[in-house]
């Protein structure tokens, strides 16, 4: 008797092995990802669900409003009304809730330029509004994540294993192709357009900045800095590869807070582009993969994002660095002094502080590199990988299953 056909729907063994090393990249931190805390497989259907808020004061100082979307609702709610009330009844009063909700020390316009749009210096008054967007992004990523993404997953037929997964991908692919696509159009406006590094300091120092360029980079603070306090915090069960995280999460917030102090907004949204373009395919090759596991159709968008990991995070990023040691001498003289009050920092060794730490996430970016490469070549030539976190929920969507 001759051997029965394959059917259409069994895949290929390398089809298998390259889905396999996709959900695999989890020493690759993704920033935009709450998780859901795994757990083991007899408490899969528990663990899934969010843990019921305490009532608001107790979710307001245990910090659970980061997780209880209704809570950073109401927190929200209760300033815009507050801001509101003091608008109608005290107009001509400066409103004190101003600076949660929008930018603050504007500067006055150009002599030389009536026309120019109003351009905004650094404030005290940014600590408040960054904070305040801390609140804004949990409600959002708890509030598309449970009431948007979670039907949306349900309703393509992910696997009820894959679906915490799938809602971590899914929200860190809306943040990056949204955080990426408004980088590269601020990039666009500025004369430092796809990566043309000497304008990093022929007009330093930029220290008063367009309305969109400190939105844009106020905005990406209060992101990063509410997933660094879901991490210090430990308000989500800690992955495996916590410590890389924790590290990507130092080293990203020391680029910001550090660019914006000393007036390096230009460089800040160079990287900022580098990092979150190259984010975009990441977590939508683990999305497709989640629904539809070892398709080629994943295997394509996982090619593509080496492609553009290793032009976005290494060939422009090393160029950056690059800039910083050769070009760091174009800043104009008489601006490479330290005096604050004319917004200039750029005595001799601040090359040094503004070389190691893009250093650092250069490291961390080819610790990153090698993995990737390492866990695609065991899938292609060795065709063996296992990846025990997916078998792992494999086992208990099928243990939920039987009960």
């Amino acid at each position: 008797m001759s051997a029965p056909r394959p059917t259409t729907r069994q895949r290929s063994s390398s089809s298998i092995s390259i889905s396999n090393a996709i959900q695999d990249i989890s020493d690759i931190p993704q920033p935009g990802q709450i998780h859901t805390n795994p757990a083991s497989k007899r408490k899969r259907k528990s663990q899934d669900r969010l843990p019921p808020s305490r009532g608001f004061l107790i979710d307001l100082f245990t910090m659970q409003w980061m997780i209880h979307p209704l809570t950073s609702l109401k927190m929200i709610v209760i300033t815009l009304v507050a801001w509101l009330n003091w608008r109608v009844f005290t107009p001509d009063a400066p409103n004190p809730l101003s600076p949660l909700l929008f930018l603050s020390n504007p500067v006055p316009r150009h002599a030389d330029d009536p026309l120019s749009t109003t351009r905004y210096a650094k404030s005290y008054y940014d600590i408040l509004f960054v904070l305040f967007y801390v609140i804004v992004f949990s409600f959002l990523r708890q509030f598309i994540t449970l009431y948007i993404l979670h039907p949306f997953a349900v309703k393509i037929g992910t696997k009820p294993a894959k679906i915490p997964r799938f809602l971590e991908q899914a929200y860190t692919f809306l943040y990056f192709l949204s955080a990426g696509s408004i980088g590269v159009w601020v990039m666009y406006q500025e004369p430092t357009w796809w990566y043309r590094t000497e304008h990093f300091w022929l007009e330093y120092p930029h220290w008063d900045m367009k309305y969109h360029i400190k939105l844009y980079y106020l905005l990406q603070t209060s992101y990063w800095l509410q997933q660094m306090l879901v991490l210090i915090l430990r308000l989500e069960k800690p992955r495996k590869d916590f410590n890389e995280l924790v590290m990507h999460h130092i080293v990203t917030l020391w680029l910001i807070l550090w660019s914006y102090l000393i007036n390096l907004s230009m460089i800040g949204n160079a990287i900022f582009v580098t990092m979150d373009v190259s984010d975009i395919f990441l977590a939508l090759a683990k999305c497709y993969n989640y629904v539809k596991p070892g398709h080629w159709l994943g295997n394509v968008i996982f090619g593509f994002f080496i492609i553009v990991w290793t032009y976005m995070r290494h060939w422009l990023n090393l160029r950056i660095l690059y800039s910083v040691y050769t070009q760091f001498t174009l800043i104009p003289l008489e601006n490479r002094r330290w005096w604050t009050p004319d917004g200039v920092w750029m005595v001799g060794w601040m090359q040094w502080q503004i070389f190691l730490p893009i250093l650092a996430l250069q490291l961390l970016n080819l610790f990153w590199y090698f993995l990737i490469w390492r866990i695609l070549i065991r899938a292609l030539v060795y065709n063996h990988l296992a990846d025990e976190r997916s078998d792992d929920e494999e086992d208990e969507g099928d243990e939920v299953k039987k009960e």
